[in-house]
């Protein structure tokens, strides 16, 4: 059986790439599958680049085929299963960046708003559009839009289901920057590079805070920054980190055993 996600190592840097042009890469049972079991999979990677096959799709959606005839209970099934994906891409051991090369339509936006980074290219077309077809965003796109961009513009984009622009997703602060179709590989692949050079225990913690903030009270929030700040120190990252600054040097940070 062919594989829908294909992966390339380079150094620190993965790319994961969803790869079902035929079906703008859309998301069904199998694809959800392997890329809960790649993404658990994966060893000595600081950063994973998330993208799909084609200009035309990051990921265009749930496969509309494989859910018209579902019921109730594969329906939650589905779901749950998309929500486990998610979770673990928020949760992994290592930075996410999507890379939108075209469509992130419904299930797509969800894979992407997952990422801590999002990146787009100018053929991109952002929306959850699941009301247009009787159904609701269900990995976990009305929860993470909202945080994305606010309760208003969230609400709107979900109603209508109406697709936005890449320039558009910009400016509401749902992605990042915007890149030529052809430079937007290069471009998401140089920041991860930068990224892999940093101590990766620093880099989730920064990750884990910046996600949490918002659950919690300010007071709250704040403890848990100083708590994981002195946590730090019973690694070797800020060690190094400082002493390279100090003897004027690139830092070299190891990966965690």
């Amino acid at each position: 059986m062919s594989s829908s996600v294909q992966i390339q190592k380079e150094n620190r840097v993965a790319v994961l790439t969803i790869d079902r042009p035929k079906a703008l890469n859309a998301l069904n049972e199998e694809v959800l599958l392997e890329l809960r079991s790649v993404i658990s999979e994966l060893e000595n990677i600081s950063v994973v680049i998330l993208t799909g096959s084609g200009e035309k799709a990051f990921v265009a959606g749930a496969d509309i085929s494989q859910m018209s005839g579902m019921t109730p209970l594969q329906a939650r099934a589905f779901s749950e299963l998309g929500h486990s994906v998610i979770e673990l891409i928020e949760r992994s051991p290592y930075i996410t960046i999507a890379a939108v090369n075209g469509f992130a339509l419904g299930g797509g936006l969800e894979l992407a708003m997952a990422c801590d980074l999002i990146y787009a290219s100018k053929n991109a077309k952002l929306g959850l559009p699941e009301t247009n077809l009787g159904i609701i965003p269900g990995f976990g796109g009305t929860v993470n839009l909202v945080a994305r961009i606010g309760f208003h513009r969230a609400m709107e984009m979900i109603l209508t289901g109406k697709p936005i622009s890449a320039d558009e997703a910009r400016t509401l602060g749902l992605i990042l920057e915007v890149f030529e179709p052809q430079d937007l590989i290069p471009k998401v692949k140089e920041m991860a590079n930068k990224l892999s050079k940093k101590g990766i225990l620093s880099l989730l913690a920064a990750r884990r805070l910046v996600r949490s903030a918002a659950a919690h009270s300010k007071e709250k929030a704040m403890l848990l920054e100083r708590e994981s700040f002195a946590t730090l120190f019973s690694s070797g990252e800020p060690r190094e980190g400082m002493n390279a600054f100090l003897e004027k040097r690139e830092p070299h940070f190891s990966l965690p055993s």
